[in-house]
């Protein structure tokens, strides 16, 4: 059994950042002018439930995605870290996290767990150990970052699974973050932008870094899209029918499949452009919408989670959205949210954290009855980078935490919540035997901006490991 140790790392603490991450780490007190002192409902909240009944119980049943591999070769090692955190489990002190060929293998704590025979020892000493972070929003996944085309107002024939690149500096950069999964997506220059791919930030080829293709429908409602171009048009009410009815016509050929299946009509003539909305339909896939400010993510909420039944995340939900909390979660419309994680409330000119906001609900100043928030396994968050920087991943959990988020959601919002709203959560977003060996190694808590990712593991294989000659911040 070989041995590898870390270097140890001094920290000089200024006393601003000491301050900063004090107050980062606390929660604000309750007062009667800040969101902790919001009115919340006063009967217990079930756990946010993400609304997708017709998704396919396991990958095998799934008709138009396509999943990549698991267990690719990589070799034995045995993490030995101060604490890590399982994200799904109680934190473990010492603990040791065993891989072999891509995928977790044991979990526990180092005293408890015999170190199987050839594999390495990497002490990664006082460190905390986690999973590897998940991008809901993420545009620089190749060379050429935005596939950002704009034939028509909506294009359900477009896609990124063939513009994936795995060397260049931002995906780089991304991995050094502690990011090791990706939803990359198209831009919002239309209100359909096509398909997004779900991807490793690390792999021998984009080929091996796949996670599933289509990883979403991205879709841009109000605000990117209106460009005043002629055929896209300048009113809302105009794009969500361009909208409408490229959905529309996804749901009857999807329809005519399920009827062929049942064996109830002829099979329908394969139609490129709409083959990949009948996965959607299928649910076996989500829509992720570029919406922001309260009337437009109604709109989301009303059209494509209840007329359409589709399953539906809000990757931006800026602005006074958050004022749709009770309904998102009564829904089952998940939020992750960015790249703007603060508001500024005229009417009581105060800076809200809109990742609180979402999670806690409440009385909102005006409204007149309590509102549910999305809760605990209700929020995400994301970068929409390189709006803000991909490596930034972390620090939009840290505002969120500073502006009245629980710090465990937090940590959730960047792992396992991300991981549910993807639909990936069997592989990825917690330290778990059978899940993929995406592994994180912090210098701290990956919460506090001046902490950083020492080592990080993709797939099993050490694709990172931090320049021990850097200055630490």
């Amino acid at each position: 059994m070989k041995s590898h140790s870390l270097p140890a790392v001094a920290v000089a603490v200024g006393l601003a950042v000491a301050l900063a991450t004090t107050a980062i780490a606390q929660e604000p007190a309750a007062t009667p002018t800040t969101p902790a002192a919001i009115i919340a409902p006063k009967a217990p909240q079930k756990p946010f439930e993400i609304w997708r009944p017709r998704r396919p119980t396991s990958e095998k049943d799934y008709q138009v995605a396509k999943w990549g591999p698991r267990g690719l070769p990589s070799p034995g090692y045995a993490f030995r870290a101060a604490k890590v955190l399982p994200i799904t489990a109680a934190p473990i002190v010492d603990g040791l996290v065993i891989t072999k060929n891509g995928l977790i293998e044991a979990i526990g704590r180092a005293k408890d767990l015999a170190i199987p025979a050839g594999y390495e020892l990497i002490d990664c000493g006082d460190a905390t150990l986690l999973p590897g972070f998940i991008e809901m929003h993420c545009h620089i996944a190749s060379e050429t970052f935005d596939l950002n085309d704009t034939v028509h107002p909506t294009n359900p024939e477009f896609r990124t699974l063939d513009l994936i690149s795995m060397e260049h500096d931002q995906i780089r950069t991304a991995r050094a973050g502690g990011i090791s999964t990706a939803l990359y997506i198209p831009g919002s220059g239309s209100n359909m932008g096509g398909f997004g791919t779900l991807t490793k930030t690390w792999g021998r080829s984009p080929e091996e870094a796949l996670v599933r293709f289509p990883g979403s429908l991205k879709i841009a409602q109000a605000g990117n899209p209106e460009r005043g171009s002629g055929d896209l048009g300048t009113d809302m009410m105009g794009m969500s029918e361009g909208i409408r009815m490229t959905l529309l016509a996804g749901k009857r050929y999807w329809e005519q499949h399920e009827l062929w299946q049942q064996g109830k009509a002829d099979k329908p003539k394969l139609d490129p452009t709409l083959e990949l909305l009948r996965g959607l339909f299928r649910q076996e896939y989500l829509v992720s919408v570029h919406t922001q400010i309260y009337q437009v993510v109604l709109q989301t909420l009303q059209m494509l989670r209840h007329e359409m039944g589709l399953w539906t995340v809000v990757v931006h939900g800026e602005f006074d959205a958050y004022r749709l909390s009770g309904n998102a979660y009564e829904s089952g419309m998940a939020i992750a949210a960015g790249p703007r994680n603060y508001h500024f409330d005229r009417a009581t000119s105060q800076f809200l954290g809109l990742m609180q906001t979402w999670h806690d609900g409440g009385k909102y100043y005006h409204w007149l009855d309590p509102v549910a928030g999305v809760g605990r396994d209700g929020i995400g968050v994301n970068t929409d980078s390189p709006v803000v920087p991909e490596e930034q991943l972390p620090v939009q959990a840290a505002i969120g935490v500073r502006l009245g988020l629980p710090h465990e959601v937090a940590l959730r919002a960047l792992t396992i919540n991300n991981a549910r709203f993807a639909g990936i959560e069997h592989r990825v977003g917690s330290l778990e035997v059978g899940k993929d060996a995406d592994l994180g190694i912090w210098s701290g808590d990956p919460v506090d901006p001046r902490s950083h990712v020492e080592l990080m593991v993709i797939n099993g294989t050490i694709c990172y490991r931090r320049d021990p000659s850097r200055p630490v911040w």
